[in-house]
């Protein structure tokens, strides 16, 4: 017969059972960015990238927001449903943010506009926020840059772990040019609700150096199909990226931003593919 006392003898080895991080998985995911034309002209609606993702057996989708038509519930919850009865998570938006505000007004606004997209991401489920750091202003330094990025993101941080929302500021040049400096930001904002954006392609110097060094702190990563570092363009080599992560215990999503000039619909089919196999073979 099973006591208490047998019962607390096992919980108390329990933690050490449980104290090993989980192995790394990676899913494989679509960004909405990718179909950012088809978007524009109105050939495609969001709910198009749902089949396109369920069709290329991915996981999720990352729903960049520029082309949303509204944020009201008519639009929002109609995609949520599609994407639920398509077995698609829609796991992140991507918004646009200009963080390098010194206090005031401008400030004031990219926080009112974070908090708007945070709720918009908890209507849709969305347990990540894309955003972007910003240019260092003419006259602010590196530092000033830095600092304000990071007294904006604090108090949003808050409101986005009351909505379980995770913000994920990208390597987007500017004032995330660097990794030393996203780096910095997000070890001063110091909260589980603030992590990296890894975008794969958006270093122009040591590429891979500096994804390795954000590796550690990544919550979301946007792979895309080509690099440009000093040496000129190359292909992404997602097989080096993923053995970054697994290093550092990521368990996320891996989603195509698909940039190259020739047509979205009929060349991201291989790059799904593509991505599939790095995410099983790397999981």
């Amino acid at each position: 017969m099973i006591t208490r006392r047998h019962l607390l003898a096992a919980a108390a080895t329990a933690p050490a059972a449980f104290s090993a991080p989980l192995k790394s998985r990676l899913r494989p995911a679509l960004c909405a960015y990718s179909f950012r034309e088809e978007l524009k002209s109105g050939k495609l609606k969001y709910e198009d990238l749902v089949r396109i993702a369920a069709e290329n057996n991915l996981d999720g989708v990352d729903m960049t927001v520029y082309w949303f038509p509204n944020t009201e519930n008519s639009f929002l919850i109609p995609l949520k449903r599609a994407a639920y009865t398509a077995g698609i998570e829609i796991y992140s938006i991507s918004i646009r943010s200009e963080l390098t505000k010194p206090a005031g007004s401008a400030r004031d606004e990219q926080t009112a506009n974070l908090m708007r997209w945070i709720d918009v991401a908890a209507k849709l489920g969305a347990g990540h926020i894309r955003v972007f750091g910003g240019a260092v202003p003419k006259g602010a330094s590196e530092a000033d840059a830095s600092n304000w990025v990071a007294e904006i993101l604090a108090p949003a941080a808050v409101y986005a772990g009351q909505h379980g929302v995770i913000l994920g500021l990208e390597n987007h040049g500017g004032i995330t040019d660097k990794a030393e400096n996203i780096i910095k930001i997000v070890k001063q904002v110091n909260s589980p609700w603030v992590g990296i954006n890894l975008d794969t392609a958006n270093f122009k110097t040591r590429v891979y150096e500096q994804i390795e060094m954000i590796a550690p702190h990544a919550v979301n990563v946007q792979v895309k199909a080509m690099v440009t570092d000093e040496k000129g363009p190359a292909e992404s080599d997602w097989n080096r990226v993923a053995k970054m992560l697994v290093a550092n215990h990521y368990r996320g999503y891996l989603a195509l931003e698909y940039e190259e000039k020739a047509d979205a619909l009929t060349s991201t089919p291989a790059l799904f593919k593509k991505l599939r196999d790095v995410c099983a073979k790397f999981s």
